[in-house]
C-alpha cells in the first residue's frame, strides 16, 4: 500500500480512538512483560531456582489470558473505552505493588498475576480499533494497533537499564509514568462506545455466549493456531532475557537487548501480515507460516554461536509476527459481530500459549540442562499446526455454503 492510500485508509475512521488504542496496548504491554525483563535481578536477589524464575515470567501470561475473556466479553457489554480504562487502573495497582513491596517470593506471585492486566488490553484495543473503521480495512487496521507488541521491545530494552541505577524496584516505579500519561490520553483520546448497553448480553448471560462462541469449530482451531504464533511469540521474547543469560552467559543488559530486537522485528511486521491477509485472503498463507515456524526451530535446537542463534530467533519470532496480522484478519472477518468477545476468547488462548512456553523451556533446562528439547517441542507443534489448515477451512466453507445466512456463529 503506498503512502498516500494509506492515509486515506486512516482518514476513513476515527484516527485518535486508533492512536489511543495502539497506546493503551504498548504501554500495557510494557507493563505485561515488566517481570520478564527483570526476572535475571530478580532471581538474584531472591536466589531464585530456574524454575521459580520461569513461572515468574510465565504468571503474566496467564493471568493476561484470563483477563482476556472478561475484558472481551466488558468492551460488548460496558464499552471498550470504560474497560479500557479499568484494565489501565489495575495495571497501576500492581506496579505500585511491585515498586514498594515484592520483598517474597509468594508476593511476587501475586504482583506477576495481576501484571497480567497488561495482556488483558489486547481484547480493548481491537474492539476500539475495529469499530473506528470500516470492515475493507480491518486487516490493515487491526495489524496497526496489534503492533503496539513493540511494547514488549521497550521494556525488554530500557528496563534492564533502569534496574542496573535504581534497582528492580526502581524500575517498577519508572514504568508509573507512561501508565498515567496512557491513562490520561486515552480517556481524551477514544470515543465513546456507540454500541448499545448490553448488545453483549443480547442471547443471554455472558458465559452461555462465550460458551456459544466456543461451540463454534473455527473458533477452537483459531484459538490453537493463535495460541502457537502468538503464545510463541511473547513467550519466547520474554523467556529470551533468561535464556540468553543461561546458555550464552550474557548479561541482563545485552540479553534484554537481543530480545528486544526479536520482539521488534515481531511487532513491525504484524501489520504486513494483517495487510497480506486483506490482499489475498489469510489461509492462503497460514500453513506455509508454520512450516517455516518448525524449520527455524529445528535448526535454533542446535544451539549455534550466539551471532547465528540471534538471527535464527530474531527470523523466528519474525515469523509468528507475520502469522499474528494474518491470524486476527480471519478473526475480524469470521466474527465480526462479535469482535470484542472473538478477539478475548482467541487473544487468551495466545496468552495461556504464551503462559506454557517458559514454563515448558524452563522445566526442561532445568532437568536436562539444555534448552534443546524445548526447541525440538515447538518445531513439532508447528509442523502438527500446519497440517491442519487445509482440513480446518474446507470444513469451513462446506459449513457456510450449507448456512448462508446463519451469521457469524455459523463459521
Amino acid at each position: 500500500m503506498s503512502e498516500h492510500n494509506l492515509q486515506d485508509a486512516l482518514r476513513i475512521g476515527h484516527w485518535p480512538s486508533l492512536a489511543g488504542a495502539w497506546l493503551h496496548l504498548t504501554v500495557s504491554f510494557m507493563v505485561w512483560l515488566l517481570f520478564g525483563a527483570l526476572a535475571v535481578a530478580m532471581g538474584e536477589a531472591l536466589t531464585l531456582t530456574a524454575t521459580q524464575m520461569s513461572l515468574l515470567v510465565a504468571l503474566p501470561l496467564l493471568g493476561g489470558a484470563l483477563l482476556r475473556i472478561a475484558a472481551g466479553w466488558a468492551c460488548d457489554w460496558y464499552g471498550a473505552k470504560r474497560t479500557g480504562l479499568f484494565v489501565l487502573g489495575l495495571q497501576l495497582a500492581a506496579v505500585s505493588w511491585a515498586a514498594l513491596g515484592g520483598m517474597s517470593y509468594g508476593e511476587l506471585i501475586g504482583i506477576a498475576l495481576l501484571l497480567g492486566a497488561g495482556g488483558a488490553s489486547f481484547a480493548v484495543a481491537m474492539p476500539v480499533a475495529s469499530r473506528a473503521y470500516p470492515a475493507r480495512h480491518q486487516g490493515l487496521v487491526l495489524g496497526l494497533v496489534a503492533s503496539g507488541n513493540i511494547g514488549t521491545v521497550l521494556i525488554l530494552f530500557l528496563a534492564p537499564r533502569w534496574e542496573a541505577t535504581l534497582g528492580w524496584h526502581g524500575a517498577c516505579a519508572v514504568m508509573l509514568l507512561p501508565l498515567v500519561l496512557t491513562f490520561g490520553l486515552f480517556a481524551g483520546a477514544v470515543r465513546e462506545d456507540r454500541v448499545a448497553r448490553g448488545r453483549g448480553m443480547a442471547g443471554g448471560t455472558w458465559w452461555r455466549m462465550c460458551w456459544d462462541l466456543m461451540c463454534v469449530p473455527s473458533v477452537y482451531w483459531l484459538c490453537l493456531v493463535y495460541g502457537i504464533t502468538f503464545g510463541g511469540f511473547v513467550g519466547l521474547t520474554s523467556f529470551l532475557p533468561l535464556l540468553l543469560h543461561d546458555q550464552y552467559g550474557s548479561d541482563p543488559i545485552v540479553g534484554g537487548s537481543l530480545a528486544a530486537l526479536c520482539g521488534l522485528t515481531g511487532s513491525l511486521i504484524r501489520p504486513v501480515g494483517g495487510y497480506m491477509a486483506d490482499r489475498w485472503g489469510g489461509w492462503r498463507v497460514l500453513a506455509s507460516i508454520f512450516v517455516v515456524m518448525a524449520l527455524l526451530s529445528f535448526l535454533a535446537a542446535a544451539l549455534p554461536a550466539l551471532a547465528w542463534a540471534v538471527g535464527l530467533l530474531v527470523l523466528l519470532v519474525a515469523v509468528m509476527g507475520f502469522g499474528n496480522g494474518v491470524i486476527f484478519q480471519m478473526v475480524s472477518e469470521w466474527f465480526p459481530e462479535k469482535i470484542g468477545l472473538a478477539s478475548g476468547l482467541v487473544g487468551a488462548a495466545g496468552g495461556i500459549g504464551g503462559f506454557l512456553v517458559p514454563i515448558w523451556f524452563g522445566l526442561l533446562h532445568e532437568r536436562t540442562g539444555t534448552f534443546v528439547s524445548g526447541f525440538i517441542g515447538f518445531a513439532l507443534i508447528s509442523a502438527a499446526a500446519a497440517m491442519t489448515v487445509s482440513p480446518v477451512l474446507r470444513g469451513r466453507q462446506r459449513r457456510v455454503a450449507q448456512a448462508p445466512d446463519a451469521g457469524g456463529f455459523s463459521r
